[in-house]
Formats: C-alpha cells, structure tokens, sequence
C-alpha cells in the first residue's frame, strides 16, 4: 500500500490485528486478519485516528484522535498529512468496540493523550498526557473510566512517563520513563505493583 502504514497492535486473541493507514488519502484506523487479509476500515472522520490497542478480552481497541473541523484546521491538516507529517498537540482518547462500532470519545483534556489501554477489568483505561503542563512538555500517566468520568492522575515526575499497560491479571503495570536516566532523555522500561 501507497502511505503510511504502521501502529500496529495484534489482539490478544490472535485472530485480528488494527493498524494505521494513510493510503485512502487520511489518517484512519483499520482491522484486518494477521496475514494482512480481510481489511475493515474502522474510523471515517478527518483527522488523525491511531495508536490503537485491543483490550486483553480482545473485545474493545482504545485510540487516540486528532479532531479537525475548521476550514484552517483541515487545511493545516492536510499540508502537513503531504509531507508525512501531523500536529501531535491536541489528541483525545477515544473508544470503540473491536468491530469499529460504539465510538465514543473518553477524554476532554484539549492537550496531547496518547497510549491508552484498557485495564482488565473493561470499565477504565490508563494513557500518557501532557495534561495541566502549561507548556506542554511533561507527561504523565493518567487513569479515567471509560464513560469519561473519573480522570486521575497515577505518575508525578519531572519527567516523561508513557506507554502504560497492564498485565493480564491487573495486578502490575508496567510504562516507560525518563526517569533515573544516566543521560537526560534517555527512557528506561519500569513496573510496578498496582493497587486500587
């Protein structure tokens, strides 16, 4: 395919696949079996949809959206979607059944979300987001409900926390971080018990 294509997340129960794809003229998400057979368009609206991740039930694909609807927010869109590029400052965590269908946006934070998951328990997820830094450059790990409610803050340092996922049985989570660096930037893999 002609594009972009990668953000891929298998699903846990190994008979399907969602990625990011580019070659139908917008950033979309799509399903498709593991051999790259069987491909289902999942989003339709302009913008960038991506970072997709099934749940562990295989039953629910969390995402990221970048939402365009002005005239000036499509046009600065689509120039930058021609050089392979996107504006990655405005991204919301969004829902859907594994199907594409039951849409529905999660977050409200008018800030850069990205790398939801879903915990095990089906009912809330955790994602990484620049949220409440003026500007704009520390990430933290968050956990909301899946309806929207409950928004918490998990991770309070100075530095990048990201990528959050949890384990099957819900009881460790493990994300990266900036964290203890030898070399400032420099991204380590941490874990952690998780209690409620």
């Amino acid at each position: 395919r002609n594009g972009y294509v990668a953000e891929t997340t298998i699903a846990p129960n190994g008979k399907y696949m969602v990625w990011t794809g580019s070659f139908e003229g917008d950033l979309e998400m799509y399903r498709s079996r593991l051999d790259g057979t069987g491909i289902k368009r999942l989003t339709f609206e302009k913008g960038y949809d991506g970072g997709p991740f099934v749940s562990w039930d295989s039953k629910k694909i969390a995402y990221r959206r970048g939402a365009v609807t002005t005239p000036e927010e499509i046009k600065d869109y689509e120039d930058l979607l021609a050089q392979s590029l996107i504006r990655p400052t405005k991204l919301e965590i969004w829902v859907m059944d594994a199907d594409g269908s039951n849409r529905h946006q999660v977050t409200h934070l008018n800030a850069a979300s990205f790398a939801p998951f879903i915990h095990p328990d089906g009912k809330r997820l955790v994602f990484s987001s620049n949220y409440g830094d003026p500007k704009g450059r520390e990430f933290d790990i968050f956990m909301i409900n899946l309806d929207g409610t409950g928004l918490t803050r998990i991770t309070h340092t100075p530095e990048f926390d990201g990528f959050p996922m949890f384990t099957r049985d819900g009881k460790r989570i493990v994300f990266a971080s900036n964290r203890n660096g030898a070399v400032k930037g420099e991204t380590n893999i941490f874990t952690a018990r998780w209690t409620d």
